[in-house]
């Protein structure tokens, strides 16, 4: 199996030297966080503020309908039986809807850090993919640009691939989130679901996994490229069973869009995290980033994602009875060494603040 050796090797020497080209280039470029008193940057900051807090706006709107009587409330109740006992779109390939995937609200979004998709080869749209997006970064920003909106390059670079972003299974049990997840397009990442849209829905429907889930946020540090996938493979298993082809995809910048408290493996605080991420099924890492009205907050800094679409991995349909682990190794192997090859052939163009190299978990 591969392991970081597989990594063109780097020194501190290089880093160093690389981050005297980057002093250089911002001497003669202007700062992204000096956008600040431009259009877009505040139209911008108003669209990422709208993304981090529409759960909670749902959830808000739950506290005063419960609260409330009569019609709303009998009606609220209807809803949560039909939420909880009947809802399954998200099983089936939500309900994307193009005006909404393409709304103004989502230009501004992408435009704000800004998201760039660079492509690397073609997509048949005739074949159905299982993108994995690294890494996941604190809230996965260039995922969702990239895969849940119509409002970067994707669509005219892949016409005809028809993408939907996966996520946890209890943001669809979030009353009205998850009308608005659905309409964006995005699933639950179960077995059922990706089944579901990579065989039922006809060729071009594909799905997306930020393979890196919550416990990679720990990890999600500017300059650090540390990813967990060493020891997942469940979803190699997906695409063996659906024939769907792997499609790398490294979204450099992520990670350099929050800063994060300290919390190297094996840290008091790091320990604390993983307990805390076991318990709650989600991370909760201590970040600090852009203000809406002040400098610092929790809002993303304007730093631009590159999200470089690998080269796609043929995989054969294959009758579950006949995937073995010798065979799932094996295509897991070829998409580690998929990854490689993007970080390789991008990191002395989107990775100069880079203060180490590429890991796998």
């Amino acid at each position: 199996m591969m392991d970081v050796t597989d990594v063109q090797p780097e020194t501190k020497a290089q880093f160093e030297a690389e981050e005297e080209i980057v002093k250089e280039r911002d001497e003669r470029l202007p700062s992204t966080v000096d956008r600040g008193n431009g259009r877009p940057f505040k139209r911008g900051k108003i669209a990422v503020l709208w993304f981090v807090s529409c759960s909670f706006l749902s959830l808000g709107l739950c506290f005063i309908l419960i609260r409330s009587t009569g019609w709303p409330l009998y009606l609220f109740l209807i809803y949560l039986a039909y939420m909880f006992l009947f809802q399954e779109f998200q099983f089936t390939g939500g309900m994307p809807m193009t005006f909404i995937r393409t709304a103004f609200i989502w230009r501004w979004f992408c435009e704000y850090f800004p998201i760039e998709v660079v492509k690397t080869a073609d997509l048949d749209p005739k074949e159905n993919y299982l993108f994995g997006y690294h890494p996941h970064g604190i809230i996965g920003m260039g995922a969702f640009g990239t895969f849940a909106t119509e409002c970067t390059t994707f669509p005219k670079l892949f016409p005809g691939i028809k993408p939907r972003l996966l996520t946890l299974d209890v943001n669809f049990r979030i009353p009205f989130y998850s009308f608005y997840l659905a309409l964006l397009g995005l699933c639950s990442a179960g077995k059922r679901s990706c089944l579901h849209i990579l065989t039922k829905l006809g060729p071009g429907n594909s799905i997306v996994l930020v393979l890196g889930g919550a416990k990679e946020s720990l990890d999600a540090h500017p300059g650090i490229f540390d990813l967990t996938i060493k020891h997942r493979k469940g979803f190699v298993k997906v695409a063996l069973r659906a024939g769907a082809h792997l499609v790398p995809c490294f979204g450099f910048g992520e990670n350099e869009i929050y800063d994060q408290v300290e919390n190297p493996r094996g840290s008091s605080l790091r320990k604390w995290q993983n307990w805390a991420q076991k318990i709650l099924g989600f991370a909760l890492p201590l970040v600090k980033g852009e203000g809406f009205f002040i400098k610092y907050g929790l809002l993303p800094y304007p730093k631009p994602i590159r999200v470089v679409i690998g080269r796609p991995i043929p995989v054969p349909k294959t009758d579950e009875e006949k995937i073995t682990q010798a065979l799932i190794d094996e295509y897991h192997e070829k998409y580690l060494k998929g990854l490689v090859e993007i970080y390789n052939n991008n990191k002395m163009v989107y990775a100069l603040h880079r203060r180490k190299s590429l890991e796998f978990f």
